[in-house]
């Protein structure tokens, strides 16, 4: 992929830096990342995403790691590139839990309209990152909003919609070459008016709610006898298995499987809230977890029941009212769920929006606003785990990234100012201790689309 600075570099770090086809197992990620560098800020506003604010802190990283943060560290080495972040913030890497860039791609033309595989109400078959198209220009949009880390889901026409990929954002040549290493894939389920209406208006089942929920349980029932079938197979001896054969491949029943095995994340679409309590009753019935309800705009509705069963919800700060099973909003909805059952309830913001994922920080101001206009006592520094350390949780990569703590990869936003401020601008976007972005610098990814198609004035093509 081609940088405005240095593009034959750049292209020929990331070229090499990738393994042959043939040392890696199919669809395996090959990511690598940037080029490091050694920083120390000084005199930083750190919101770390552990519910934690930092006045005038110091910040070290190095090999692509966050080596210390205190005050005043002190190091003495000609390498060590030393920021001045007076005035400025530090906040992780923003992590938006549902996106569709990639899959619904700009321009949005049918020909790449790749969300939906909506031929059947279960499709679990399915994995969005097949879809992917990695020239999209929304990338380089979404990174010059803070956006480190992404995942993508399939689209809600179906019950099951198949398997979400999470990624860097960093524009490369392959999909694979993006795919965050050794993160867990999840599963895209529906619940509600999209799967009836898509099938019902066929002729098709599901046509209703009651009808969605024997779709599910079917779908369970033979994931839970295709998985007893291939444990029964893996528990006889290698001579016993000589004289027989492995039970035969299926594509959907080995994603449903990897749900049951806990190998596989759950995210739901789902709006309502007695709904969501049915969705939970089903995951109980075929002994899974659900990890996030998205969009859930009555999840207020039921936050304590959420907090007891460990589940997220991933939401909109202010979007709803659009069609019938979105109207019961309130504003405060994401500050309730985070405060339910004495501030353990999990709350994410996030995008599903080409454009809201482009400003997550001042969606997440606008739901810290509200939270506390409604009588919740909420810190900037709490709030801002709604769109870093919070979704990490959800994607399953939290020991890796979503918080600035020692040892955890450098992938940090330096503002301009709060972020919590209309008015604050990412500076620069780190990611594993690489300079992803540089606004002050002009340097930024641009697509080979945006370069062959758009030719953006100022950028050079060698």
């Amino acid at each position: 992929m081609l940088f405005r600075k240095s593009p034959k570099l750049i292209y020929l770090l990331i070229l090499f830096a990738l393994p042959s086809l043939s040392e890696r197992e199919p669809f395996d990620s090959t990511y690598k990342p940037l080029p490091t560098q050694y920083i120390l800020f000084k005199n930083a506003n750190i919101y770390d995403g552990e519910g934690n604010e930092l006045q005038n802190s110091d910040l070290l990283i190095k090999d692509g790691v966050i080596q210390a943060i205190g005050d005043e560290i002190a190091i003495e080495d000609e390498q060590l590139l030393i920021v001045d972040a007076t005035g400025k913030w530090i906040t992780p890497g923003i992590i938006d839990i549902h996106s569709h860039m990639g899959v619904y791609p700009a321009p949005g033309v049918r020909t790449s309209s790749d969300g939906n595989e909506s031929t059947s109400p279960v499709t679990a078959d399915v994995w969005a990152e097949h879809s992917i198209w990695v020239q999209d220009p929304q990338y380089a949009l979404a990174l010059k909003g803070g956006v480190t880390t992404f995942h993508i889901l399939p689209g809600s026409a179906n019950l099951i919609g198949g398997r979400g990929v999470t990624v860097k954002n960093l524009q490369r040549n392959t999909i694979q070459s993006m795919k965050y290493p050794d993160a867990p894939h999840s599963l895209k389920m529906a619940c509600g008016e999209n799967p009836k209406r898509v099938y019902g208006n066929r002729g098709q089942a599901p046509s209703t709610r009651m009808g969605n929920f024997a779709g599910y349980r079917k779908a369970w029932i033979q994931a839970e006898n295709y998985l007893k079938q291939l444990q029964e197979y893996e528990s006889k001896s290698d001579n016993a298995k000589e004289l027989e054969y492995a039970p035969r491949r299926n594509l959907e029943m080995e994603t449903l499987a990897g749900v049951l095995k806990d190998e596989i994340l759950v995210h739901i679409h789902c709006y309502r809230a007695e709904e969501m309590a049915v969705m939970i009753d089903v995951a109980k019935e075929f002994n899974y977890k659900i990890t996030a309800f998205h969009h859930g705009v009555e999840a207020y509705k039921i936050a304590d029941l959420l907090a007891d069963n460990g589940i997220c919800g991933a939401l909109w700060a202010d979007w709803w009212g659009f069609k019938h099973e979105a109207y019961d909003m309130v504003q405060a909805n994401i500050a309730i769920v985070d405060q339910a059952r004495n501030g353990t309830g999990c709350a994410i913001v996030h995008s599903d929006d080409e454009r809201g994922i482009q400003r997550l920080n001042q969606e997440a101001a606008k739901a810290w606003s509200a939270g506390n206009r409604a009588g919740y006592n909420i810190s900037k520094a709490r709030a801002i785990n709604w769109i870093t350390s919070n979704p990490a949780k959800a994607a399953g990569i939290y020991d890796r990234t979503g918080s600035i703590v020692a040892g955890k990869d450098a992938d940090l936003v330096l503002w301009s100012k709060n972020p919590f401020s209309v008015y604050a601008l990412a500076e620069k976007v780190y990611i594993d201790g690489g300079l992803a972005f540089d606004r002050e610098a002009g340097f930024y990814p641009v697509s080979d689309f945006d370069l062959g198609i758009i030719k953006p004035s100022g950028v050079r093509v060698e």
